[in-house]
């Protein structure tokens, strides 16, 4: 009788990290013990201190570092290097100057097999998808420019849709509002939001912001000081599709300050991974 697969699209299985081998021998690790299980088109955030390992866990999550213990299944396979199956962006849009926006969110196809094989002969199909992208993200009329031509939010946009072009199963971001002003973060909230609804890839978000992570993820979890494992899953329980006004509700801030109350706690002291609620 085979086995049922699997529900989980991301599976990490008490997995520890030492950056190298000297670190290892000193039992010295920038994470350790990280039991994540989280469900095909889930959205996940992860909160904490900086220096605490959530940069680490993203190199985890998308194969950039292999963990030193333990084992990381992505989409039911083991991980053993850099993913093709997953998109990223950072608080840096790092667009090429020299490059228009549609060709900088074309620079993935260009690089990454299959597509890079098939660049040329498709390039005009290609070059549809990511100007679709970039109209549904709000920059319509700015596909020609170049970076130095459009706002921050403007570039980060862009670089959301670079991370996307290549229709990945799972989009990682990495602090990718921290540079902007809260107008403009709120903004690119609310675009996440749409992009994800519509094609319900799982995302892992890293961010300072307590209220992006309850406004945007199914459940987040907060990270200790290094080294980082993780003290506290909590579900977001917030009906969606959520709006913006949502985040001056009571509910909404009551989350929020149950999260930064597990944060300041933690900085004092560390404590094993809690469901807050069960």
């Amino acid at each position: 009788m085979s086995e049922a697969p699997s529900p989980w699209f991301v599976d990490f299985q008490d997995v520890w990290l030492a950056y190298n081998e000297d670190l290892l021998k000193q039992n010295h690790f920038a994470v350790e013990a990280i039991d994540l299980k989280v469900r095909q088109g889930e959205f996940i955030s992860i909160v904490g201190p900086s220096g605490c390992g959530k940069s680490t866990f993203m190199k985890l999550a998308t194969g950039l570092k292999m963990p030193s213990m333990g084992k990381i299944l992505i989409d039911q396979q083991a991980v053993t290097g850099p993913l093709k199956i997953s998109g990223m962006a950072f608080q840096s849009p790092s667009l090429l100057p020299w490059r228009t926006t549609v060709d900088n969110v074309l620079l993935p196809l260009e690089i990454v097999e299959p597509y890079r094989s098939n660049f040329k002969a498709k390039r005009k199909e290609y070059e549809e998808r990511a100007r679709k992208l970039l109209q549904k993200v709000g920059l319509a009329g700015y596909e020609d420019k170049f970076p130095w031509e459009l706002s921050g939010g403007m570039q980060q946009r862009a670089s959301i849709c670079r991370a996307l072009i290549h229709e990945p199963k799972m989009l990682l971001l990495d602090e990718p509002f921290g540079a902007l002003d809260a107008f403009t973060r709120e903004e690119l909230w609310c675009i996440l939001r749409d992009l994800w609804t519509e094609q319900q890839f799982n995302v892992i978000l890293v961010t300072h912001d307590l209220r992006e992570s309850v406004f945007l993820a199914d459940t987040v979890y907060v990270m200790s000081k290094s080294p980082g494992r993780f003290l506290v899953k909590k579900a977001i329980d917030l009906p969606r599709p959520r709006d913006l006004e949502i985040t001056y509700t009571r509910e909404f801030t009551d989350i929020v300050h149950e999260l930064r109350g597990h944060i300041g706690a933690m900085r004092q002291t560390g404590a094993p991974l809690t469901t807050p609620g069960k």
